[in-house]
């Protein structure tokens, strides 16, 4: 009895001695972590770059840079822009220097390339038709970043350090395998222009967005809405909104809140009927739906003259040549949903509705309705 209560002793004293011993090493690579994040070097090393990089610049280059730098410095500490020191937004952005961007395409590219790591001076990147599937580590070290261009590559989810980007303007996310959009963007609050259109599971926006009072353009198409997210609604300084191709059923009675709303984009939806609301909106001019379906439509949006109100409608004789027989609504909108997700969605049919919408901005007659056919030839 006596040896097993020494060896329950020895092992118990052993635990503790072990357990010390793990929590000092811990502590020792916890201290060693932070010395490291305190450390200059990577401070100087960017700053080093940096010089290297503006010594290949001209004298007017280095002071629209130099100019940015400054001016995005005392935005973050001060929350004012300095007075004759630094050149203005319009300018910085309209200079048209391609040193300021980064731009990178071809399949052949399936992570960014190292030397990005350094040039955190850059005002746009501009990736596309790449298989790159995430973003590096090191994207909150671009404080000075503008345009965030990441359309048709094969990014499946955005870090949280996208919101550490306060002096963006401009992102585009469209046409990649998002599911989801984090909450953290709504820090970006300068943002004016966020497309998110073709992105196969997404389906709602977090309700922080609702912070992004700048945001002008919204680009939601092609995804799997089923209504509008709440955070849009109170973008107040919206003008257009891109609902199209979603599994919108209604729209909310309350639409009216965006005061500033200019184009509304719906068609390719399951609309049957638009709401009173939409006649409140003083600066409305242009709708696009898809009339296939809709049978209710208040008279105001039809006869306003300062109002553009397209219908869309589908190629019927299109449906009549097809052998499949006919099914239940339900059952064709089901058939729908599952082609969808094996679609590949690559932009090319939005960017003709765009650019069909974009004729009609100009016009002073309007075709009361337009029916979507297709033309082949044989030659």
């Amino acid at each position: 009895m006596k040896f097993g209560a020494a060896a329950s002793c020895d092992v118990s004293a052993l635990l503790n001695v072990w357990e010390s011993r793990v929590k000092k090493h811990r502590q020792r690579q916890k201290k060693e972590q932070e010395r490291k994040e305190r450390s200059a070097l990577p401070t100087i090393e960017q700053q080093w770059q940096y010089r290297l990089y503006c010594r290949t610049l001209s004298t007017q280059q280095r002071n629209l840079l130099n100019g940015c730098r400054q001016r995005a410095t005392h935005d973050t500490q001060a929350g004012a822009p300095p007075v004759g020191e630094a050149p203005q937004e319009d300018e910085v952005l309209s200079a048209g220097d391609d040193d300021l961007s980064f731009r990178l395409s071809g399949e052949q590219w399936k992570d960014f390339p190292k030397d990005l790591e350094w040039k955190t001076f850059l005002l746009e990147w501009h990736v596309s038709a790449t298989k790159i599937q995430k973003l590096p580590d090191y994207l909150a070290s671009f404080s000075l970043l503008r345009v965030l261009e990441l359309a048709k590559n094969k990014l499946t989810r955005l870090t949280a350090d996208i919101g550490k980007l306060h002096q963006l303007r401009q992102l585009n996310i469209s046409y990649n395998r998002l599911s989801c959009v984090p909450a953290q963007l709504g820090m970006c609050r300068k943002l004016e222009r966020l497309q998110v259109a073709g992105n196969r599971n997404l389906s709602e926006l977090p309700f922080e967005l609702s912070s992004l009072k700048r945001l002008a353009h919204l680009d939601i198409a092609e995804n799997r809405f089923a209504s509008i997210p709440v955070c849009a609604l109170r973008m107040s300084a919206l003008r257009l909104l891109d609902l199209s191709h979603n599994r919108l059923s209604d729209l909310p009675q309350d639409m009216d809140r965006l005061t500033e709303l200019v184009t509304l984009l719906v068609h390719k939806n399951r609309l049957s009927y638009l709401p009173d609301c939409l006649t409140n909106i003083a600066s409305l001019q242009m709708i696009v739906v898809s009339g296939d379906h809709l049978v209710c439509v208040p008279t105001k949006l039809c006869s306003n003259p300062s109002i553009k109100f397209i219908r869309l409608y589908d190629n019927q004789a299109k449906e009549k040549t097809t052998d499949v027989p006919r099914t239940t609504r339900r059952g064709r909108e089901d058939e729908d949903d599952e082609d969808d997700e094996d679609e590949p969605k690559d932009g090319r049919d939005k960017e003709f509705m765009d650019a069909y919408v974009s004729t009609l901005k100009d016009r002073e007659d309007m075709p009361f309705s337009t029916t979507k056919v297709t033309i082949s030839c044989l030659l």
